[in-house]
């Protein structure tokens, strides 16, 4: 288990995600956050020590000011250095003043040559104040610390 969370956090902080194509009236949101990361049991049969589940647990600062609460599954392979993971996950807070929710969809992937993440709004999953909102969100890992660009719009 020890090496499967070891797999998903390197999953969840190497990667980049894509940008939505054809939108040109895209804002930036910049600030730092802090993550927990739990393994908690797997629901269900499966008892293969490839795969794992976690809680994600975030604390945003800066443009988006929330909390983030969600689950992660991963899936380990033979090879150390390939692993994928999905989540999801919920956003409740303030962006650029703006109140209201959010949920984020994850999707990493490595390889001993490259790190994939993507994370994306889902789509009609803004409430309140943040209705209509699309976007991606990137991670980026500087001096130990986490950082986000949160590129979107309403």
């Amino acid at each position: 288990m020890k090496r499967l969370w070891i797999v998903a956090m390197l999953v969840l902080v190497l990667g980049t995600a894509t940008t939505p194509e054809g939108n040109n009236s895209m804002k930036v949101a910049k600030g730092t956050f802090d993550v927990k990361v739990t393994a908690i049991a797997l629901d269900g049969p499966e008892a293969n020590a490839l795969f794992g589940r976690l809680s994600l647990e975030k604390q945003l600062r800066g443009d988006l000011e929330a909390t983030g609460m969600g689950q992660m599954l991963t899936a380990g392979t033979e090879v150390k250095t390939s692993a994928a993971y999905v989540a999801i996950e919920r956003v409740e807070g303030t962006l650029h003043g703006r109140r209201g929710s959010f949920a984020l969809q994850h999707r990493g992937t490595m390889t001993a040559v490259a790190q994939r993440l993507e994370i994306t709004v889902v789509p009609d999953s803004g409430t309140g104040e943040l209705l209509g909102l699309e976007g991606t969100f990137k991670v980026i890992i500087e001096g130990g610390k986490h950082f986000y660009e949160f590129e979107y719009s309403l």
